[in-house]
């Protein structure tokens, strides 16, 4: 019993979601009108069929079956001989269509459960019995034959009977035509699929021949639109797969924040679904229905509306982050470049993720953020730095010589930042805007130097030495060409750092010159002139003995130039 309600359940919720996709927003008010008096009549037929086929059964087996529903809703409410008030009726018309909807669509759920593939008759069927094996090509084509039949007369009046029951047989092949497509994803549902789509072509066919023909010399059921019935469920199978795509099994649910879940969750399952439509459903579809594209098409689509309504919430630095990576770098490049897609699906044709305005605007609030930190970076570091300088603290000795972590510390922030920006952001100018950071710090920097040189602390030759290798290493860092440096804030930088360089030469060479100054007194004398060499020998060994003062200074760093006046790298 439980296992019958169960099923009963299931039909149930799959009809809630495909019945009522008729298409009839096109038509006229009085074919609609037509319609829904054929569907009243069509649900009374199949009211005294399914009550037969009540009678046949076992009463066990009625207590299962939505017959029973149908046949107890008329012997309760006792609707079925006796007239009453016209909403009353009409309420309960539209509860036996459903229900009988709902009979068709366990018979289908059950018979695509017992088979795989629709089975090969060992007979000649006729239209039920086609669709009861799922070859609906060959139910449509006994369609458009007894079509072609019944309206091939010249006679003006036909049969109402045989009208009304070749409307009722178009209804049922394409109740079990959305049942097919709704189960495109299903393995066991492929063969049917085929047989499915072929009778859409030719349907498609039969409308535009009907086009052609007066309104009212074309059946009541043109056109049919399947087609179009196929492309909406399709979209709807779309959203709804999009919607309930599982967090674990996508790999998404260690993820912080149950925004990147879902980004994450959406991006996994388009290029899952994806692979299986290019695997298994590519072979199903004619070339017609460009299939690949379709599908690429709709999965973007669903992916992109639910990005807009993130990326327009109240979002995180972090999540802002995640949502720009998965535009610019795992959408792209991780889902629909897939070895196995990539042939299949043309990606220019998507479009973007999210239009310009909402990516903007997350761009806007990614750069700004880059702007503070790198900024911080630099402060604070630089703040460490001048700290150690006014206590005087002696600078660490490394392989020898004075060495200062804090282009060491910056530099590699600095480069990633930018780096980070040029590849999420795809903006040359925004790279330069980070960069024009460091031309204003070098100024800071050196305007703290000329101020630490006017002060007599015993360590400043020292913290000189060790700012040196900073000056240097920043050069390096600022001649790189692959740095996206403006023109005009390299220059600015590089000048800078010349600027820096002889400060701190111009302070080694004042000591010496102060030194040397004694022994600069016998060079244009007589005794110089007259040739005696112990005047240069003296102030050459002075000299030397004044140079070993630096040995803790970076050979890079005590390089000897010929133009003393340019100090120019």
């Amino acid at each position: 019993l439980s296992e019958g309600l169960e099923e009963n359940k299931k039909s149930e919720q799959i009809c809630e979601e495909i019945i009522g996709i008729e298409g009839t927003a096109d038509e006229e008010p009085k074919e609609q009108c037509q319609k829904q008096k054929h569907k009243m009549k069509m649900a009374k037929n199949m009211k005294m069929k399914s009550l037969i086929k009540h009678r046949k059964n076992s009463k066990s087996e009625a207590a299962l079956t939505p017959e029973t529903l149908l046949v107890d809703l008329d012997t309760i409410e006792g609707i079925a001989d006796s007239p009453g008030d016209p909403q009353v009726e009409c309420q309960k018309q539209k509860i036996r269509i459903k229900i009988s909807e709902k009979i068709k669509q366990l018979d289908f759920k059950k018979r695509q459960k017992n088979s795989k593939s629709p089975e090969t008759p060992t007979v000649e069927l006729d239209f039920n019995g086609n669709l009861e094996q799922n070859r609906l090509a060959k139910a449509q084509q006994q369609l458009l034959e007894a079509e072609e039949c019944l309206f091939s007369s010249k006679e003006v009046t036909r049969a109402e009977d045989e009208e009304d029951k070749l409307h009722t047989d178009y209804e049922l092949f394409i109740l079990r035509l959305r049942l097919v497509i709704h189960d495109s994803f299903s393995e066991d549902n492929q063969e049917t699929l085929k047989s499915a789509l072929t009778s859409i072509l030719k349907e498609e066919a039969q409308d535009r021949r009907w086009a052609e023909v007066a309104v009212d010399q074309r059946p009541i059921w043109r056109p049919t639109r399947c087609r179009k019935i196929h492309d909406t469920l399709l979209q709807n199978i779309v959203e709804q797969r999009m919607k309930n795509a599982d967090e674990q099994e996508n790999k998404s649910d260690n993820l912080s924040t149950s925004l990147k879940k879902e980004v994450c969750r959406m991006g996994k399952q388009v290029q899952k679904d994806l692979l299986r439509v290019v695997r298994n459903l590519r072979e199903c579809y004619p070339p017609d229905f460009d299939i690949c594209r379709t599908y690429a098409q709709l999965y973007h689509q669903a992916f992109s509306t639910r990005l807009q309504e993130l990326a327009r919430s109240n979002i995180s630095l972090e999540e802002c982050l995640y949502i720009l990576s998965w535009i610019v770098d795992y959408y792209p490049k991780d889902v629909l470049k897939h070895k196995e897609l990539v042939e299949h699906i043309n990606n220019s044709s998507l479009g973007p993720l999210l239009p310009e305005e909402d990516l903007k605007r997350l761009e806007k609030q990614y750069f700004s953020y880059k702007e503070n930190e790198i900024r911080k970076w630099l402060s604070n570091a630089f703040e460490k730095e001048v700290k150690k300088w006014s206590d005087d603290i002696e600078p660490e000795l490394m392989d020898g010589y004075y060495f200062s972590n804090f282009a060491v510390d910056v530099l590699p922030l600095v480069d990633g930042a930018v780096k980070d920006v040029n590849t999420l952001l795809s903006c040359e100018c925004k790279a330069w805007s980070l960069l024009n950071q460091l031309d204003s710090f070098l100024l800071s920097y050196k305007k703290s130097l000329e101020e630490l040189i006017k002060r007599k602390q015993e360590n400043i030759p020292k913290t000189l030495s060790a700012n040196l290798v900073n000056i240097y290493q920043f050069r390096d860092y600022v001649q790189k060409p692959e740095c996206p440096f403006s023109e005009d804030t390299r220059t600015a930088c590089l000048s800078t750092l010349a600027d820096l360089k002889k400060i701190c030469h111009k302070y080694f060479l004042s000591r010496i010159h102060t030194e040397l100054k004694p022994l600069y007194h016998n060079l244009w004398t007589q005794v110089w002139f007259a040739g005696h060499c112990e005047v240069v020998e003296e102030l050459v060994k002075a000299l030397e003995n004044t140079i070993d003062n630096f040995k803790e200074l970076k050979p890079v760093c005590r390089e000897v130039r010929t133009n003393f006046a340019a100090y120019r790298f």
